[in-house]
């Protein structure tokens, strides 16, 4: 549900997130940043049954993250607000630091040759340093 005056702030947010969480909204709002789509581009894209991607964007619809209007005999579905893009790009940006920092912990890990180490044996030896 959109934010409302009077219902604490925190509600309203967690119920954004709420509506976010699932990997099908989620594909869905990548493929509205890159501009309007009907259902059936979006069926495409998501590769979505229409019954199951109709459920998704009316989840979306009801919290007032994605617009969407009848023309002729198409549903054309739109980002209700443009700022939706970027909290999607915070999110890839968050994920890519994570797994660059996890990355850099194994790079660390896998040069260790410590006594823990050497004492793992299911761990393949590094090659032993040439000078």
């Amino acid at each position: 549900m959109p934010f409302t005056p009077g219902r604490p702030l925190a509600e309203a947010k967690a119920d954004l997130f709420k509506a976010l969480a699932h990997p099908a909204r989620i594909r869905v709002l990548e493929l509205l940043a890159e501009g309007e789509q009907t259902i059936g581009e979006l069926a495409a894209g998501t590769g979505l049954e229409l019954s199951h991607l109709s459920q998704q964007v009316t989840v979306l619809r009801k919290a007032g993250i994605v617009d969407s209007r009848r023309v002729g005999n198409n549903v054309i579905c739109s980002l209700a607000d443009p700022q939706t893009a970027e909290l999607l790009a915070v999110a890839r940006r968050m994920l890519t630091a994570h797994l660059r920092q996890r990355q850099a912990l194994l790079e660390v890990l896998d040069g260790t040759q410590d006594a823990v180490a050497l004492a793992d044996s299911a761990r393949p030896l590094a090659p032993a340093p040439t000078s």
